[in-house]
């Protein structure tokens, strides 16, 4: 694997905002056919949107996260990798990054609906499942929730990894 540098932070950019969105195109319309045209929707207008971004710029990894209530409730969801970077991790850090970021805005749990293939992904990451999966745009997913008081103490506002160091 070749050496790499990523880093992970709210998109802070038009083009940032633009490649989030892109990558979200990339693999749950065309790669996945989740949705036929578009999957933006009204959560997209309050949502934290967070990049995984290389070092020349190109943005390869996305996850929106947002509050559900004031007493703490968030939802992570369309964490989305370009599939050329998906070797490199980059979906482990982007999920980090949500958990720790919405601990520090003052999140105490965060739930998600995950893909059924993702699951063992996500347990490994400290989530745990709720209930059985359930269909959800043609593919099974399963609730996952996991607690974010822990997390704050690691939250960077951004943070860059290496590969191959």
């Amino acid at each position: 694997m070749r050496r790499e540098s990523i880093e992970v932070r709210v998109a802070a950019s038009r083009a940032e905002l633009d490649g989030h969105m892109g990558v979200r195109q990339r693999v749950f319309v065309e790669e996945q056919r989740l949705f036929s045209e578009s999957d933006r929707d009204i959560w997209d207008d309050g949502a934290i949107h967070a990049v995984a971004v290389e070092r020349r710029g190109d943005v390869v990894g996305a996850v929106r996260f947002y509050a559900l209530d004031e007493a703490g409730l968030w939802k992570g969801d369309r964490l989305a990798v370009l599939s050329g970077s998906r070797p490199l991790r980059v979906g482990a850090q982007l999920v980090r990054f949500a958990v720790a970021t919405a601990a520090v805005l003052g999140g105490t749990t965060m739930l998600a609906r995950v893909q059924v293939p993702s699951v063992a992904f996500f347990t490994r990451l400290g989530w745990e499942p709720v209930g059985s999966p359930a269909p959800y745009r043609g593919a099974l997913h399963q609730r996952m929730t996991i607690g974010l008081v822990d997390a704050s103490a690691a939250a960077p506002a951004s943070y860059a990894w290496a590969y191959g160091s």
